[in-house]
């Protein structure tokens, strides 16, 4: 049976950020750009004439930035999952991102295999944040009621075995898959394994949440 190819609107005021981002993803066999926006209007509408299932969207743009987009797309086009594509400096939109209905969040020196991951995973219905991002967003939810936060993350920790535990305590320094499994000595099909085990134990919708109570339990 034939895969289901991946229909991608790319949004950049950048030529050259389109062009690369393009070249990127169409080497995947299972990824088609179907058109490219230069402001987050142009995204919207594009969207809504397209109807893909990713939208990779930079942050700042003219006339609509970005999150604004993201949440114009929800409202628009709920069925397309937008992937935010940004730079270091602009780590403090991750919350807002997330909190628009982001589906991700990668820097713009994300890795290219990464980048195509990170569509297959939205368009799969997951969340995705790259390991850089996810460190931020822990960063910045760790200050704040830690004391409260602790007592409750640590008691939901202490269901998961010793495995579980170490695997979780990767998550929460933001590790990918194949990082965790370089340093636990394990294949990176365990380590996701442990991880989707990990979320349901823990009652985490994503990496990101589950990440933020590692560090909330002191892992």
């Amino acid at each position: 049976m034939t895969a289901k190819v991946i229909r991608v609107v790319i949004a950049d005021d950048e030529p050259l950020i389109r062009a690369g981002i393009r070249m990127i993803l169409t080497s995947a066999q299972d990824i088609e750009v179907v058109a490219e926006a230069v402001n987050g209007r142009e995204a919207v509408d594009l969207a809504r004439a397209h109807a893909p299932d990713v939208v990779l969207l930079d942050i700042q743009m003219p006339v609509m930035d970005g999150l604004t987009a993201l949440g114009e797309l929800g409202r628009a086009v709920p069925e397309a999952r937008a992937l935010i594509l940004t730079t270091f400096g602009e780590k403090e939109n991750v919350l807002r991102a997330l909190g628009e209905g982001g589906a991700g969040f990668l820097l713009k020196d994300t890795a290219p295999g990464e980048l195509i991951g990170a569509v297959r995973a939205a368009a799969a219905g997951d969340a995705y944040l790259s390991p850089a991002a996810t460190r931020h967003v822990v960063d910045q939810l760790a200050s704040g009621k830690a004391a409260v936060r602790g007592e409750e993350a640590r008691r939901r920790v202490a269901e998961l075995s010793e495995r579980e535990r170490g695997v979780l305590a990767l998550l929460g320094e933001g590790l990918s898959n194949a990082d965790a499994g370089r340093r636990l000595h394990m294949s990176e099909a365990t380590v996701k394994t442990y991880v989707s085990r990990i979320l349901a134990k823990l009652g985490c919708e994503n990496r990101v949440q589950a990440a933020l109570l590692a560090r909330d339990a002191g892992l």
